[in-house]
Order: C-alpha cells, then structure tokens, then sequence
C-alpha cells in the first residue's frame, strides 16, 4: 500500500509510527511498555472464561481505530511509544504514550476503560 513501511520480521521492533495506527502498532506498543502490560491483556481475557471477553488483538485493534479516530495516527508529529495496561476487576485501563517527533516531548492520553 502507498504509504506503508514495510515492517521488520522481528516482532516488537518497528520503530514508533510515521502512518495511520493498526493494531500490530498498538501490539507493539504494549510490548515496549513491558510484558506485564501484554500479560494483563492475556488474563483479562483468559480468566473470563466460559464468558467471552475481547482478546488481546480485539483490544489493540479497538484502540487503533479509537485512537485514529481521534486523529492521532494522522499527525505525522506524533509517534506512539507506548502503551500502559492495568487490569481492573471487570475491564483494563489503556493509556497511551505518544511522543512529538520534533521536540522530544510526550503526552499521555487520558485513561481508557470500555472493554469489560
């Protein structure tokens, strides 16, 4: 696709975002945070069951799209760097880390929760 880098074969490793966010860039993301970021992904949706709650990929993709649609996968100032996950009783709290490519500076998005 016009646009695309292509992505390098080991995973975690593609440098922060200079196109729209998919939610491989979110996946990698949480991973620079930590494993115990993608680990209380794993287990919100593993403890459920029998009930169904969104996998850990359902949860990167979700927040991509969320995060475009707020129009911060389409500022090319922006890169992603990553992305802290607490695991609540019902839900997990996603914040973000997105850092201004011309400063240095970083700024947090707000606490999101809507995944129980």
């Amino acid at each position: 696709m016009p646009g695309r880098r292509a992505r390098s074969g080991t995973r975690g490793t593609t440098p922060p975002s200079d196109v729209a966010l998919n939610r491989e860039l979110v996946r990698e993301a949480v991973e620079r945070a930590g494993d115990e970021h993608w680990q209380a992904l794993i287990r919100f949706h593993e403890d459920a069951y029998p009930a169904s709650r969104p996998t850990p990929g359902d949860i990167c993709r979700a927040e991509a799209e969320r995060l475009n649609a707020l129009g911060l996968g389409d500022d090319p100032d922006l890169a992603l760097v990553e992305t802290r996950v607490e695991r609540l009783d019902s839900t997990v709290r996603l914040v973000h880390t997105f850092e201004r490519k011309s400063t240095g500076a970083r700024q947090q998005t707000e606490p999101f929760e809507n995944y129980g």
